[in-house]
């Protein structure tokens, strides 16, 4: 039973951590290569695709690494799960005013601020991939370390 939450809190801690670093380091700088139109256009549904994968790989990982810490006791394995978790209420309290902004239907494509919004977006995602990273190097490090 251990090795089997073990493995599906890893598992969606890298898949997560993968897609979160992919859209940090490859999609979302090719989508600010564009004009401000062209990465609006494609960052909405690109953004509503990725919540329907990403939501539900955060929150399975970090209740699996609870499950785990609770079957071992392993402080770091709780230490782990709340950091993945810790990706849902960021992207709530600090993500989604940006991603309620970049929705706005009166928003000037071309403006400023909407350069300015992509680009604050794609710092806040960063700040994703980073705490996934993070969870995911310590999960795997608990592996490895036993």
């Amino acid at each position: 039973m251990l090795a089997a939450v073990q493995f599906v809190a890893i598992a969606c801690a890298l898949i997560f951590t993968g897609a979160a670093v992919y859209i940090n380091l490859v999609e979302h700088p090719t989508r600010l290569s564009f004009s401000n139109s062209i990465a609006l256009s494609v960052w909405l549904p690109s953004y509503k695709r990725a919540t329907r994968m990403q939501a539900p790989l955060a929150l399975i990982s970090g209740f699996a690494a609870a499950w785990v810490w609770w079957l071992n006791g392993s402080l770091a394995w709780l230490f782990a799960g709340v950091l993945i978790l810790l990706v849902v209420p960021f992207t709530f309290a600090v993500i989604m005013p940006v991603n309620v902004e970049l929705q706005r239907t009166d928003l000037e494509p071309e403006s400023v601020r909407t350069r300015r919004l992509l680009e604050s977006w794609g710092r806040l995602h960063g700040v994703r991939s980073v705490l996934a990273l993070l969870s995911s190097c310590l999960m795997l490090a608990q592996l490895v370390g036993r």
